[in-house]
């Protein structure tokens, strides 16, 4: 006969304990502007379709204010920012797995730019597949020494290109970000698909994807907002998008079935013929010969589809030309800003190392204020300021804030490289920060051990291409120091300070140079 009178009780006291249970899980939510209700941070609301580089700035100016974890509301989902090194390493190495997974964006629904690649998989056996497959075959030492004649078959093109340009300027300068950009898609392309094309097709595939590329991070951002209502209402941007892959697909396949049939021959009775075979125009391997092999065991065992193949493809294109080519730019815009700097590593690279070692990639390695100057290029000017969006698998905390599982995190790599108490002059060029006794020395970049600078992210989802990346950037970078002395256009300054974002965080002023010959290229 007590049951209804404690029933009372429980009714009044239940919704009184879950409001403030409410109450106390929103207070522990990292704290961030207010937002109006299920459309978000007018911040974001703002930039839909704008110079990316508002938003990073308007993050750190909240980040002064709210601390090191920050909470924005973009559409009726919580995303976070976190801005202090010590908190990125626990989050992304300490707590594992907690934060492996890729936020779940309308667009990658709706068959967006990279609806199964390693990038945006899910942390797991797919995931895993992709990343062991393209480690294998791409970013091994055994395989980069097979590609050593397609680099120095490239290296050879630019600095001929570079060099006829400067001759048809006389003493005006030499503007080289497209040429540095269409060397590494040359070598990517070669390496993707097995075959050293012309300028003409090349050049369409970097107008294609670079079009597909930007038009996905301006255009369909406003797809995250209310996914229910804005893919019906801008429903002409995802058919746009469409458009756009199937271009792109019109380049590829020519050059992922010529693989196809390729393997076929070898396969049969009657191989082509290797004589008279340039290996720097058609490789023996490629990246499209191992997509081709694949088996997804979790799915029957089938064979990848042509639109799964292109998309890899095409993340090995993103993800290796446009961030090399940027840092590559910004590293020998520093050199000449810093005459000193680009004198001194000339001296070690002529004085100690023999020039053929230099096409193997352990070469690099003894050259090490080359490495230094790569690193520190890195740190000063990751072509990335952020990294792909991470998201939570399960509920976790980050600095006693609580994120609920699904929320995307994303990281001010950029930041964390210039704080003032880890690095002496952080806003300086200083490559001999990285030689011993110097506050670079002995930095891992992958973050295993502490973080300092992460331009290829760091834990679980830590960039694959990492070593192939740096080894580009050694390798080039040497190579053009070599070849030419690198000099300011006279009475034209070389503005190592002011960014723009693009897909990357490039110079606002691109680099233009006067380049004069060391020797016979």
């Amino acid at each position: 006969m007590e049951l209804p009178w404690l029933l009372l009780p429980t009714a009044i006291l239940l919704p009184v304990v879950l409001f403030l249970l409410s109450i106390a899980w929103n207070r522990r939510l990292p704290p961030g502007p207010a937002s109006l209700p299920w459309l978000g941070n007018l911040l974001y609301l703002q930039h839909f379709d704008e110079d990316s580089m508002d938003i990073l700035n308007a993050e750190r100016r909240l980040h002064a204010r709210y601390g090191p974890v920050l909470g924005l509301q973009v559409g009726n989902r919580l995303q976070v920012s976190v801005a202090d090194r010590y908190l990125a390493h626990t989050a992304l190495v300490g707590h594992g797995t907690a934060l492996a997974d890729r936020p779940d964006y309308a667009v990658r629904n709706f068959g967006g730019l990279n609806a199964i690649t390693i990038t945006s998989a899910n942390y797991g056996p797919i995931w895993r597949l992709f990343r062991r497959n393209l480690v294998a075959e791409i970013a091994h030492p055994a395989r980069l020494r097979l590609f050593a004649p397609l680099r120095a078959s490239v290296l050879a093109d630019m600095t001929d290109k570079l060099w006829r340009q400067q001759q048809e300027a006389g003493n005006t300068g030499v503007a080289v970000r497209d040429t540095f950009l269409l060397a590494m898609f040359h070598l990517l392309v070669a390496m993707c698909f097995g075959e050293r094309v012309d300028d003409g097709v090349v050049r369409e595939i970097i107008s294609a994807l670079r079009e597909l590329m930007i038009y996905s991070l301006t255009k369909l951002r406003v797809l995250d907002y209310l996914p229910a209502v804005t893919t019906r209402l801008f429903r002409g941007r995802l058919d746009a998008m469409h458009a756009m892959r199937s271009k792109l697909k019109e380049m590829y396949l020519p050059l992922i079935d010529a693989r196809r049939e390729r393997k076929k021959l070898l396969s049969s009775s009657q191989p082509p013929s290797p004589q008279n075979q340039d290996e720097t125009r058609t490789l023996p391997h490629c990246y499209v010969d191992s997509l081709l092999d694949l088996r997804l065991d979790s799915e029957s065992g089938r064979p990848l589809t042509d639109d799964e193949v292109l998309a890899m493809c095409s993340e090995l294109l993103i993800q290796g030309t446009d961030t090399t080519a940027t840092a590559l730019e910004w590293i020998m815009a520093e050199l000449v800003k810093n005459q000193h700097v680009q004198d001194k590593l000339f001296d070690e690279i002529s004085i100690g190392t023999d020039p053929d070692d230099l096409h193997r990639p352990e070469g690099l390695h003894k050259i090490q204020y080359l490495r230094a100057v790569v690193l520190e290029g890195l740190r000063r000017h990751p072509p990335g300021h952020q990294v792909v969006m991470h998201a939570a698998a399960e509920d976790m905390e980050i600095g006693g804030c609580v994120i609920p599982r699904g929320t995307p995190v994303n990281f001010m790599v950029a930041d964390m490289a210039l704080d003032e108490k880890t690095w002496d002059r952080p806003r300086e060029f200083l490559p001999e920060r990285f030689l011993a006794g110097g506050d670079g020395d002995g930095v891992d970049i992958t973050g295993t051990k502490e973080i300092k600078m992460m331009p290829f992210g760091a834990g679980r989802r830590i960039c694959p291409g990492l070593g192939v990346a740096t080894m580009h950037l050694e390798y080039l970078v040497e190579n053009l120091v070599r070849a030419f002395y690198w000099r300011a256009v006279e009475g034209e300054e070389v503005d190592v300070v002011s960014e723009e974002a693009q897909f990357t965080v490039v110079m606002k002023k691109p680099l233009c140079v006067r380049l004069v010959q060391r020797a016979a290229i």
